[in-house]
């Protein structure tokens, strides 16, 4: 089905993502490979393409644009051609160029007080804990949520229960040291298709805060309001993270009945995450409306597995404000007492 938007206004870079993901489905090998990565990479260009051209720089500028796409995109451009609707695995995800001007224009948002997903080498991180922490300061953040994966799931494979306490350590060590920012023990467990856990409350008592993930079964088309309800009911869970777990151009998210899943959020006082992950993005503007009426709790965590990536909350800023979420409904606008009381009032 094409797009509804009249051939006379610029190409976006969002449009551009699509046709280019287009092109690589209909290619094969390292071509396809090309084409696929330019097309997610066009998500976090910083500039809209239309506009690099329009000023005469060469689209070279932009990642992952060389000198033969650069005459392909070129050519969209300037001929612009009938955007397809795309499918549900690339539906609804923003580019930088979209919701970076949603931040600057509410600068009210800007005092985000911490990051509440984020990832280490003590599970599939590049970084140690202290040079996330390190970071973290830097960009003003009094608290940070280190949450590496729990085990109960082949792909990425957790911490095993030695390193959980040997991270532990680890954080009250940073904690003494560090200086004006708080490190949250922390974990992201997995959750089953049932929506249960990996972990027992026993010992998800020992962490400060508990992200709860669906890792397995994601490509179900099934009704999957069950898995959600199961989680937001285990009162050690505090955040669902990528509550869909959709991945740009790989897979379309799981599907339920939001009004009951944020129902049973808001009855359990528990958040949903805002994945800032440009691939991810998620939940995405449709229902981060709804979540915005409902008034559920929504956390936002970059979900970084390295440095760049903590960069990325302007995803998660700029979809709230465009969705129209009000900053009090943002857990990460507490502060580390009130979010270790939310956490206490949830009986884990």
């Amino acid at each position: 089905m094409p797009s509804e938007v009249p051939t006379d206004v610029p190409l976006t870079n969002q449009a551009i993502a699509e046709l280019l993901a287009r092109r690589g489905d209909e290619t094969e090998g390292p071509r396809q490979r090309a084409y696929r990565r330019s097309s997610a990479a066009a998500f976090v260009w910083p500039e809209e393409a239309a506009e690099v051209l329009a000023q005469g720089r060469p689209l070279t500028e932009l990642r992952y644009v060389g000198d033969r796409l650069a005459a392909r995109i070129e050519g969209w451009i300037t001929d612009r051609p009938e955007v397809p609707e795309p499918p549900p695995s690339r539906r609804g995800f923003l580019t930088l160029s979209q919701v970076a001007p949603a931040l600057e224009g509410a600068p009210e948002w800007r005092g985000l007080r911490g990051d509440l997903q984020m990832h280490t080498v003590y599970s599939d991180g590049a970084e140690t804990v202290a040079t996330m922490a390190e970071e973290c300061a830097k960009r003003g953040y009094e608290y940070i949520a280190i949450t590496d994966h729990s085990g109960g799931q082949r792909i990425p494979v957790g911490m095993t229960d030695e390193e959980i306490a040997t991270q532990a350590q680890e954080i009250d060590a940073v904690n003494r040291e560090a200086g004006g920012i708080r490190l949250l023990k922390s974990i992201e467990m997995n959750l089953r298709p049932d929506g249960s856990g990996a972990l027992d409350a026993s010992e998800l008592q020992r962490f400060e805060i508990v992200v709860g993930s669906f890792h397995m079964q994601l490509r179900s088309t099934e009704d999957e309001t069950h898995r959600y309800v199961a989680a937001l009911r285990n009162p050690c869970v505090d955040i669902i993270g990528h509550p869909r777990a959709r991945m740009f151009n790989r897979r379309g998210g799981l599907n339920a009945e939001w009004d009951k899943v944020f129902d049973e959020a808001l009855a359990n006082n528990k958040a949903l995450e805002i994945n800032s992950n440009p691939a991810r993005q998620d939940l995405q503007l449709e229902l981060l409306q709804l979540a915005s009426e409902k008034g559920i709790k929504i956390s936002i965590g970059t979900d970084s597995h390295s440095i760049p990536e903590l960069d990325w909350v302007v995803f998660s800023l700029g979809s709230a404000i465009m969705a129209g979420v009000r900053r009090e409904q943002i857990v990460n606008f507490m502060s580390v007492d009130e979010l270790l009381e939310w956490r206490r009032a949830h009986g884990c």
